[in-house]
């Protein structure tokens, strides 16, 4: 019993590094599209005039801000697969 245990306790223990790595995975703007490729999907909508900002978060999508033609201001979040995020 005490074997059994201690084996599962190891199991759980070396499955940790790749849970975390997973994690890191999703959080980090290599996991996915480049930022070139983002912007391309910004850039490409009917309205879009400039770009602003467009900068990374941790919580793991680009936090992208824009002009349109008839100059309104654009915050849009964007996720490494290129998918807009619900803004918090």
């Amino acid at each position: 019993m005490r074997n059994l245990i201690f084996g599962l306790g190891a199991v759980a223990l070396c499955a940790l590094p790749a849970q975390a790595q997973q994690q890191a995975d999703k959080s980090s703007p290599q996991a996915g599209k480049k930022p070139s490729e983002i912007l391309s999907l910004i850039e490409a909508r009917p309205d879009f005039a400039r770009l602003d900002e467009m900068s990374w978060s941790d919580r793991g999508y680009y936090e992208i801000q824009y002009r349109t033609n008839d100059k309104a201001r654009v915050e849009i979040n964007i996720d490494v697969g290129g998918n807009p995020v619900e803004q918090e």
